[in-house]
């Protein structure tokens, strides 16, 4: 049997978007109408993995709750640290440090923001928790709720992406893409069947 990976982006926190990395924000209501409506009244999953963050965490455990799924928490799930970033939306360190968001988005890897965490540690970080979860749960659906960084990491490993082109990939908020690894065929082995929707009816 292939084995089912759906990645949910959390919804909209409290305070709008701006950079969060591992700042503690809940989902504000409409983050959370977000999330129940990508979701809807199905659970196809065999269990849930979240990352601790609250704007992941407390979906993942209403949906656990709700539906009896097991839950497992993550730290590797987290969303990368901005350092001195956190806190403040793209405009503002856009107009602050204009060369600095520029080198950041062309080469994440050498221009990481002042006090974050290290690109590369963050890649190894999110692919050794896939790695796991694929050695762990071969053959099961499960849903992974997490951040848009983490999103991207999973998604660009899983298509053989250069690490400096991950900010090509877009991930609306309570966005879902499924990802199937093993299947007959070569082509099925390991794919990207949809991204950044809601679950298909």
């Amino acid at each position: 049997m292939p084995t089912l990976i759906d990645l949910i982006r959390h919804g909209e926190p409290v305070g709008g978007h701006r950079y969060r990395g591992h700042r503690d924000d809940p989902l504000s209501e409409k983050g959370w109408s977000q999330m129940r409506a990508a979701v809807g009244e199905d659970c196809p999953w065999d269990r849930i993995m979240s990352s601790p963050l609250k704007r992941c965490a407390e979906f993942a455990h209403e949906l656990s709750q709700r539906y009896g799924r097991p839950l497992q928490l993550d730290e590797r799930l987290k969303e990368i640290s901005f350092g001195a970033w956190e806190g403040s939306t793209a405009a503002e360190v856009r107009e602050r440090e204009p060369e600095a968001f520029r080198r950041f988005y062309e080469d994440p890897v050498r221009h990481t923001p002042p006090g974050a965490e290290p690109f590369l540690d963050f890649r190894d970080r999110v692919i050794a928790a896939w790695e796991e979860l694929l050695n762990r749960h071969g053959g099961e659906h499960v849903l992974v709720v997490a951040h848009a960084g983490t999103m991207r990491m999973m998604i660009r490993y899983v298509l053989g992406m250069p690490l400096e082109t991950v900010f090509r990939i877009h991930v609306p908020n309570a966005g879902i893409s499924r990802i199937q690894v093993g299947g007959e065929g070569p082509r099925e082995r390991l794919q990207l069947l949809f991204h950044g929707a809601n679950l298909p009816a």
